[in-house]
């Protein structure tokens, strides 16, 4: 498995990313009563849009990397 490790903790980390930013999305509601933090709204919606491109990316990282491995594999065997 070419670079599979890195890959996938980069999948771990955009997720993680994603539901940061979705998280204080989904509590702007109590922040516009003054029940918690105030929500930068503009910025959680870019970074939930980077965490998107970035897993999409890395998507394509894994399905390139499993296509090099099959075809080493199919070049072996």
């Amino acid at each position: 498995m070419v670079g599979q490790s890195q890959a996938l903790e980069g999948l771990t980390r955009s997720e993680h990313q994603f539901n940061v930013s979705a998280d204080r999305i989904a509590r702007l509601p109590l922040a516009l009563a003054g029940a918690g933090d105030t929500v930068d709204l503009s910025a959680d919606a870019v970074a939930m849009l980077e965490a998107r491109n970035s897993f999409e990316a890395i998507t394509k990282i894994v399905k390139t990397g499993d296509r090099m491995d099959q075809a080493l594999l199919d070049t072996i065997g």
